[in-house]
């Protein structure tokens, strides 16, 4: 049971429900965003001494019972409800860290696919593999130590990235909420930590964003804009396939034909392909 992020994660949603929200009225001096630790207490019928413990990081293990009331009484999503029981180490049916090994047929597929650019990514988005197209759009990963070979990474800590566009900050939100969510899922994994340490020395944005405490945002577009030196902007799918037993995921972009960002493609895989 991690206490500490389970106090975090109970204040941050605590702050996030309002008393109208579940029909407590507010009255004039409310000075707290959200409810009251005792407002909460009250909605879970559990006592105010103890839900203040919860949130100081020295409760004692919640019951299942009270999980499904704190779920209820803070208006939990059902990604934030099991994150929740993550956080109090209800599941235990789950490998130490994320996998990292690529499933053979996948490998064997990306490498087949010649004019569309795919890669696999893991729990916290580290690349594991990808193929020539890949590289060809977007940038060779090979160029990266092994440890900046993680996409989170270099958004918040590589070049500066532009949290302005709208993109670039939907795809910032739903990173931070998987990387929250592997670290709930995968307490103990030494690669995660060392990830979230860096990522918290390197970037104030990402140590703000961090937290606000994401965990269930919405689904990013699946349209991406991808500009490119040699043939020019694009606009292609992004299409994101689960490999559940390993928690990765394979990346397709793709273009419906005859449109320019298929011809781009097209011309990609001759001419990008031929400087590497």
């Amino acid at each position: 049971m991690n206490r500490r992020h389970l106090a975090d994660f109970l204040r941050a949603r605590r702050a996030r429900v309002q008393p109208a929200d579940v029909g407590v009225t507010a009255g004039r001096r409310r000075r707290t965003p959200g409810l009251r630790r005792e407002e909460v207490a009250q909605l879970a019928c559990i006592s105010v001494d103890y839900y203040a413990r919860l949130e100081q990081a020295r409760g004692p293990r919640p019951s299942r019972q009270v999980l499904v009331a704190l779920a209820r009484a803070l208006r939990l999503t059902d990604s934030e409800r099991e994150h929740l029981y993550q956080l109090t180490g209800l599941r235990v049916d789950i490998p130490p860290g994320p996998p990292r090994d690529v499933p053979a047929g996948i490998l064997h597929l990306i490498d087949r696919l010649d004019d569309t650019p795919a890669f696999v990514i893991d729990a916290v988005y580290n690349l594991l593999a990808w193929n020539s197209m890949a590289t060809a759009l977007l940038i060779d990963p090979t160029v990266w130590p092994v440890e900046d070979r993680n996409l989170i990474w270099q958004l918040f800590g590589g070049p500066h990235a532009d949290f302005d566009d709208p993109q670039v900050d939907e795809f910032a939100r739903q990173c931070l909420a998987d990387l929250r969510t592997a670290a709930a899922r995968y307490p103990d994994d030494p690669g995660i930590n060392r990830l979230i340490s860096r990522l918290r020395g390197a970037s104030p944005t990402f140590v703000r964003r961090w937290n606000e405490y994401p965990v269930d945002p919405p689904r990013p577009s699946s349209t991406k804009r991808i500009p490119h030196p040699v043939v020019g902007d694009l606009e292609l799918d992004c299409q994101t396939l689960e490999i559940s037993d390993r928690d990765q995921r394979l990346i397709l972009y793709t273009a419906a034909p005859g449109t320019p960002s298929h011809d781009a493609l097209r011309l990609l895989s001759v001419v990008g392909l031929q400087k590497l």
